[in-house]
């Protein structure tokens, strides 16, 4: 498959945080997608639009690189821009596609979404979601997810991060840190792509650069790798790690 095309696959992974300008929603800083040979950028809406030009005419003057894990080009152009107004972060790691199959994970029984008996696992917050939002995510409210258990406790969860777009999904896993290096963050992805891949979406699953972990997981589910996604970002202290589709972002946790 060729670089551009790998592109717009990255395009479509970012378009689900797009608002209807083109610009990440609610964000101050930039995404850069690289793939090698060829990079894409989108802009913040929170950047002001003096600055967002400055951004814009610094990616036309820079260059892709060939390798898409090295730090592009217009990464320094666009951290002095943008920093001279907010602090911002950098993040970074490789994105994957799901195959039409991925190798099943013998041994480990994964609870899913779309079976019955999700009553069963009301109790089985391992501890870092919210109980509203442990709530939500059973009831189905934001998006398809996979888990393993370890007595009454989920120890292993793949979920949908974002919401769902009309023609993308992508997952994000968590395993417990003793529950680790038994492959259950493996079988749990495996089982959200089943369970997602009739809708003809294509799926997602990112990293940042330092999780070898998760790379690992990317390799035993033999996704493919299709480049590097480097983020700018100045921190929103109100976003925390709950879900976007969540009550609690609203500060009105439903009934």
């Amino acid at each position: 498959m060729t670089s551009t095309t790998d592109l717009v696959l990255l395009a479509l992974q970012v378009e689900g945080a797009l608002d209807p300008a083109g610009r990440l929603a609610g964000a101050y800083g930039v995404t850069i997608a690289c793939v090698p040979g060829a990079h894409a950028l989108w802009i913040g809406a929170e950047v002001p639009d003096a600055e967002a030009d400055e951004l814009a005419a610094a990616f036309a003057a820079t260059a892709a690189a060939r390798d898409p894990a090295e730090p592009p080009r217009v990464l320094d152009p666009c951290l002095r821009i943008l920093e001279a107004q907010r602090a911002v972060a950098l993040h970074a790691g490789p994105s994957f596609v799901f195959p039409d199959a991925v190798p099943a994970i013998p041994g480990v029984r994964v609870e899913r979404s779309d079976r019955p008996g999700r009553e069963a696992l009301r109790g089985a917050n391992p501890g870092n979601w919210e109980p509203v939002e442990w709530d939500e995510l059973l009831d189905g409210r934001l998006g398809p997810w996979t888990m393993v258990l370890d007595g009454d406790r989920a120890v292993s969860i793949c979920h949908t991060p974002g919401p769902l777009q009309p023609r993308a999904a992508e997952c994000g896993v968590w395993t417990q840190p003793g529950a680790r290096g038994r492959g259950y963050a493996a079988a749990t992805a495996a089982v959200w792509a089943e369970i997602l891949r009739p809708t003809g979406r294509v799926l997602f699953y990112s990293t940042d650069a330092d999780n070898r972990s998760s790379q690992r997981v990317a390799e035993r589910l033999r996704l493919r790798p299709i480049g590097w996604t480097w983020r700018l970002r100045a921190r929103d202290p109100g976003a925390g790690s709950v879900h976007p589709l969540s009550a609690l972002r609203r500060g009105k946790p439903r009934d």
